[in-house]
């Protein structure tokens, strides 16, 4: 079964959401309705990584997302914080989170050692052609996109079990939309080949959700990539995505439903 991880930013500039869900009441009531459409998992971000978004202090994701962490723990959700920065997951994973989502692949230095809070923590490492937790609008190449995915993979997995990280905790991320180029067929290019990514055996973890390149395939602005959206996000879990992290959960859990009962049937 596919899990689905809905998206909650706490943040001021998300590229989609940004500055919806700061208030503590409007985050509370938008996890819930995540849960209630089918999310399996809330994936909270307190630090926006588009292009321009604002640089964060710890100290402020910390306390963001402190209230929003104990309320939905204690209704027994499951948990991912999206974070590079090893205070807060430190903090995160104090408060009980299940999982830490990372776009720079645990690569600051204490990250590793900040999971030792919680060992049995589920960790997603993400594939970024770019050189920080920023993504990046720069137009790139995509032919042999495939190979730079997964020998980054192999080498990052490598170098963690040998830091003490069980492999049987690690998901993967490819990475999406500027995170691979400014252009959209690096993000094509790899949904196309997503198969191929399965062969490194860890559970993969995609969202494209109301991404640029989805953007610049159909012309649509971000409020307008619904169907681009779905259309991506069952092309993936046909072609092995484990985990698919999307802010229209209801859209998706009824889609992959209908999916499941057409590929079921005997």
């Amino acid at each position: 079964m596919v899990q689905l991880v809905g998206i909650l930013n706490l943040t001021e500039d998300s590229f989609s959401d940004g500055n919806q869900f700061l208030d503590l009441r409007r985050a509370i009531a938008h996890g819930e309705q995540l849960i209630n459409d089918g999310a399996d998992w809330l994936d909270l971000g307190a630090e926006s990584s588009n292009p321009f978004g604002k640089k964060v202090p710890e100290d402020v994701e910390i306390e963001r997302l402190t209230p929003v962490i104990r309320h939905f723990k204690s209704s027994g959700a499951k948990i991912s914080v999206d974070t590079y920065k090893p205070a807060v997951m430190k903090a995160a994973l104090a408060l009980g989170a299940d999982m830490i989502n990372d776009i720079t692949a645990l690569q600051t230095p204490g990250s590793v050692d900040a999971l030792a809070a919680k060992p049995d923590a589920a960790v997603v490492l993400m594939y970024s052609r770019g050189a920080g937790p920023r993504a990046e609008t720069t137009e790139r190449p995509y032919q042999t996109l495939i190979s730079e995915i997964i020998d980054f993979f192999q080498r990052r997995i490598g170098e963690l079990t040998k830091a003490g990280l069980s492999r049987d905790h690690i998901l993967i991320d490819p990475g999406m939309g500027y995170f691979l180029g400014g252009n959209p067929e690096p993000s094509l290019w790899v949904l196309r080949h997503l198969e191929q990514l399965a062969l490194l055996g860890q559970p993969i973890f995609l969202s494209t959700s109301r991404k640029s390149f989805i953007g610049s395939v159909l012309g649509k602005p971000v409020f307008e990539r619904e169907s681009g959206t779905l259309a991506t996000e069952l092309w993936a879990i046909q072609h092995g995505a484990a985990f698919v992290r999307t802010h229209d959960v209801a859209r998706l859990a009824q889609a992959y439903r209908m999916w499941r009962a057409i590929s079921e049937i005997a």
